[in-house]
């Protein structure tokens, strides 16, 4: 059996703001919990209306305070949009927090455009792997530099990646490699084959461990599904024409006037996609894992309605297998 994992964007859908984004963040990590994933990690993205995750470290601690097992993180921190000491002080102030629960995941994207990456005042991706590694030598102890909270226990750490370039980093530093097969397909072989190959074992792993990034949507049956997926596929166009915006709906996005151009586009956009009945989600991500080995899979749920989302992580947690968890007080707060 494969793990299951959410990855969650705090969506701001059409009509809502920031506020219903977060509070509906909060379920869903909820009703991953419920579910019986592993671990729920926040993205970090900047000026996108459509997405109020812009502070993983805030989002995170938030999340964290609402479960009670399940593992919470990001995926990721954009390091050239940070110092490597504030991340390291973030996320050990986490893991002192919420012992043996927190990950980081890092990217080396800055998550925006590229105005908003110079309102950020640093989107140097150049000095990504220096800083990573000094990011890592905050918690290892091995800077000069203490970082308090950071140096001790450690978060558990991923690099996050969409290339053969971040693949081949986390392979030598010997860290775990979540890898954006949800938005990056075509390059998925060539950066695990890369992972692989190059993957030396280090103080926190000692064999290669990959997961994959999947959007999934999953309903009754395939139709229902289809029609929830509508608001994704439209998304997905907009923000290929460089105009992001809050999520549409259902309606909206089946009444739109899609060229032939367009409507090519968004297939091709969104071919690695699984959607479906239980049924059909889990013989999907069951031969994904099989095609790649992977170890965990990621799952991405955009749909309009929270409790079409809490819905479709339950139908494809319970179809793969995953036992679900007993539902706690201090996690329905």
């Amino acid at each position: 059996m494969t793990a299951l994992s959410l990855h969650e964007l705090a969506t701001v859908v059409a009509g809502a703001t920031p506020v219903q984004a977060v509070a509906e963040a909060t379920r869903m990590a909820q009703a991953a919990e419920v579910a019986g994933l592993s671990r729920v990690w926040v993205a970090e993205h900047h000026g996108m209306p459509g997405v109020a995750s812009a502070a993983p470290a805030v989002l995170a601690a938030h999340l964290a305070a609402r479960t009670t097992t399940i593992r919470i993180g990001s995926g990721g921190v954009m390091l050239p949009n940070h110092a490597p000491l504030v991340v390291a002080e973030q996320f050990g102030t986490l893991e002192a927090l919420h012992p043996g629960r927190i990950d980081l995941g890092i990217g080396r994207a800055p998550g925006t455009d590229l105005k908003t990456a110079r309102a950020l005042g640093r989107g140097n991706a150049n000095q990504f792997p220096d800083d990573l590694v000094e990011l890592i030598g905050y918690f290892t102890g091995a800077s000069e530099q203490l970082a308090m909270p950071g140096r001790g226990p450690l978060p558990e750490i991923w690099l996050l990646g969409s290339s053969t370039y971040s693949a081949h980093l986390a392979g030598m530093l010997g860290l775990p490699f979540s890898f954006a097969y949800h938005f990056s397909p075509e390059p998925l072989e060539a950066a695990l084959a890369t992972y692989r190959e190059q993957f030396r074992p280090s103080a926190v792993l000692e064999e290669p461990h990959v997961m994959l990034g999947v959007a999934v949507v999953c309903a009754p049956d395939d139709d229902e599904a289809a029609w929830l997926a509508g608001p994704s596929r439209l998304s997905t166009l907009f923000l290929r024409q460089g105009r992001p915006a809050q999520l549409p709906s259902p309606e909206e996005a089946a009444a739109f006037p899609y060229t032939p151009a367009e409507t090519s586009l968004i297939d091709h956009a969104c071919a690695s996609h699984v959607v479906g009945s239980p049924e059909r989600v889990a013989e999907g991500l069951a031969a994904l894992a099989d095609r790649t080995g992977a170890d965990e899979l990621m799952l991405g749920a955009r749909l309009f309605d929270v409790a079409d989302r809490e819905r479709s992580v339950a139908l494809t947690a319970a179809a793969s297998g995953i036992r679900p968890r007993p539902v706690s007080v201090a996690a329905s707060g």
